[in-house]
């Protein structure tokens, strides 16, 4: 009579185990790209191409984050589990951006040709569009270069850096819920 109750217990312990990992990889998601879009939108700060680029898992990653947590919220813990392997793996891609770029800064490797930010000569164009002239002729931001870093030392991860960071954290909370033993229901 005492093991009846247990089970369910342990079960239903699952399942919100898998909620509250489902819930704090959608909200960490959410927050980081809200993060980056308060950065551009309200600090000033212009993302370069390669900022630009890691946005894409988040667009991608955020909505399935969010079908993870309904699923989970519904107790189809299948679903839960394909759904937050599949933000996994869109976070570890994201991980790898976040990094690629931290290492461009430090300059470890070398980015794109089209992220360089170096001036150049814009092509003379006639005057009748002036407007476009400008914003064509403008020097791209350049990805080399970390616009900020905290802590705000030379050894400080930049927005890139810490995208990594973040998107590591991801991989390990939607992994553990993906992951979790699903004990039979009583």
């Amino acid at each position: 009579m005492s093991s009846e109750p247990t089970r369910t217990a342990d079960s239903h312990q699952g399942a919100d185990y898998q909620i509250v990992l489902a819930w704090a990889v959608f909200l960490a998601a959410f927050g980081t790209i809200a993060g980056a879009w308060g950065f551009e939108l309200i600090g000033g700060y212009v993302p370069c191409q390669l900022c630009y680029g890691q946005r894409i898992p988040y667009y991608v990653g955020v909505p399935v984050a969010l079908l993870a947590v309904i699923a989970a919220m519904s107790g189809r813990r299948q679903m839960t589990r394909l759904l937050l392997l599949v933000v996994a793996g869109v976070f570890a891609w994201s991980a790898y951006r976040g990094g690629f770029h931290a290492g461009v800064e430090w300059e470890w490797w070398q980015g794109p040709i089209s992220c360089g930010g170096g001036g150049g000569v814009a092509p003379v164009a006639p005057v009748g569009n002036l407007l476009g002239q400008l914003t064509e002729g403008a020097p791209p931001v350049s990805c080399t270069v970390a616009s900020w870093r905290f802590p705000d030392t030379d050894w400080g991860l930049s927005f890139a850096g810490w995208n990594a960071v973040i998107s590591v954290a991801i991989v390990i909370g939607a992994l553990l819920g993906a992951t979790r033993p699903i004990r039979a229901k009583a």
